[in-house]
């Protein structure tokens, strides 16, 4: 009894608070302090009838205390990562950014094995980093590439998606800036993007299963020579090429297809652009027998001047579609 009577008279002498003032100056809720206190998780704390007197300069527990009172350094607030708004580069975006798994996105292309795909989705809305994600994992490479994907999704699918991991040589075309107001400058942004994409493929240039026909049209496209029929032939030339070298067929890419369409729509030089891109996807996507599947992002559905026009194994995905 006198133990009872003296820890009392401590308490009395200290200043103390209750679970509600404390939840005004800590932003917690009074139950959570509560249940801090009968955790032991608040040093000091002392139950008096139905509630908790604690001290006035008890401190605030963080993510991590644990019930012997002691913190764990690490702190929570350590481990958070910035969004990735505007990165399109999927190894980067996976492993320095927060990044939804979408992973499973490749899964369907390997169920369903639609031979050309358009999606057609706002601006914003994560395109171009879904397709580099898929470039990097069928993508050929002498990396392993592997490494970005065994903590996702689709690698708890089993071997049979597995194993179609680095497997294909990839053409991957993205279209995003051209915004061009005059058809000469358009051509030259066109030919720019298929000409980066040939050097990023320059490794067959040392390989013997190129002829010398094939080696020249590579050379003059790299070395800016070509006229405007190679370019708009450029993407069948070169799958056929991967193909030959790799022996196997080759997936190609094409992100934002339609901007240069629009940007030819707003500045009158329509006719031109529209006929050069119905040759490039043509060459590309039609009866190309080297084609393993293609895909195709854009905002347009279509264009309307039948620029598919014969391209009967062309699936549309919308954002109205319910899949």
């Amino acid at each position: 009894m006198r133990y009872n009577v003296y820890k009392y008279n401590v308490v009395e002498l200290m200043s103390m608070k209750t679970c509600k003032q404390l939840s005004s100056e800590w932003g917690v809720a009074e139950h959570t302090i509560a249940d801090l206190c009968r955790k032991g998780k608040i040093s000091g704390a002392v139950k008096e009838g139905k509630s908790w007197k604690i001290p006035d300069d008890a401190e605030k527990p963080v993510d991590g205390r644990i019930s012997s009172g002691k913190y764990i350094k690490k702190s929570v607030y350590a481990e958070q990562k910035p969004l990735p708004i505007g990165i399109s580069d999927y190894v980067r975006a996976q492993s320095e950014y927060y990044y939804v798994d979408k992973t499973l996105l490749i899964k369907d292309f390997l169920d369903q094995k639609p031979l050309v795909s358009l999606f057609t989705r706002p601006r914003r809305f994560g395109k171009t980093l879904n397709m580099d994600m898929i470039r990097v994992f069928f993508e050929i490479s002498a990396k392993d590439t592997s490494i970005y994907f065994k903590d996702k999704a689709i690698w708890d699918c089993g071997e049979k998606y597995r194993s179609h991991q680095g497997k294909y040589p990839v053409i991957f075309l993205s279209f995003k800036d051209a915004h061009q107001t005059s058809w000469e400058a358009m051509y030259k942004s066109l030919c720019f993007t298929l000409r980066e994409e040939f050097v990023r493929h320059r490794e067959l240039l040392e390989s013997d299963a190129l002829n010398e026909y094939d080696r020249r049209f590579f050379q003059n496209i790299t070395e800016d020579k070509a006229e405007i029929t190679d370019y708009q032939y450029a993407l069948g030339k070169l799958s056929a090429m991967l193909t030959t070298c790799y022996q196997s067929k080759t997936i190609i890419i094409i992100d934002e297809y339609d901007t240069p369409i629009q940007q030819g729509h707003l500045h009158h030089y329509y006719d031109e652009v529209i006929g050069f891109m119905r040759n490039l996807l043509s060459s590309a996507l039609k009866d190309n027998e080297n084609l393993e599947f293609g895909i195709l992002t854009g905002i347009l559905r279509i264009a309307k001047e039948s620029l598919f026009s014969g391209l009967n194994n062309l699936v549309v995905n919308t954002i109205l579609d319910d899949k």
